[in-house]
């Protein structure tokens, strides 16, 4: 009967933590959902709110910005993000951490050219005040 018990109570510790987990994962794909809609409006004001003040801003081109540098380049809409798709995407949770990988393909106007982009992509998420934040990000070039 002890031994049942202590089953049982391991087993709902263990489902206790893996909902905590999927919580976790749930907020941190909303936080992505609202910088892409920040990206995609130009939208200042959200973009700073989902942008940690440390914000490290890596391009697959090399180029790095900081907070200030990112935001400024999304509001001047050039280019302008038409639409954005992030697919085979993974967050993983660690403290007040998260790092989230995906595949990053974006309609763009720029300047009246359409383009495409399709890069691989590493985000850096930090719960900052019960709130995740876009702490770092760095782009890749994807293998032909």
């Amino acid at each position: 009967m002890k031994r049942i018990n202590s089953l049982i109570i391991i087993l709902l510790g263990l489902s206790t933590a893996a909902f905590c987990q999927t919580k976790e994962v749930k907020e941190v794909a909303s936080a992505i959902e609202v910088f892409k809609k920040g990206v995609i409006s130009a939208d200042e004001s959200l973009l700073k709110s989902i942008t940690a003040d440390e914000l490290v801003y890596g391009h697959s081109s090399g180029k790095v910005q900081d907070r200030t540098e990112f935001i400024a380049e999304i509001v001047s809409k050039l280019p302008a993000y038409l639409s954005i798709d992030m697919t085979d995407q993974t967050i993983r949770i660690s403290a007040n951490t998260a790092v989230v990988r995906h595949i990053y393909s974006a309609e763009t106007m720029n300047n009246g050219t359409p383009g495409h982009v399709k890069i691989g992509n590493m985000m850096i998420w930090q719960k900052q005040h019960g709130k995740w934040k876009l702490l770092a990000r760095q782009a890749y070039k994807l293998p032909l």
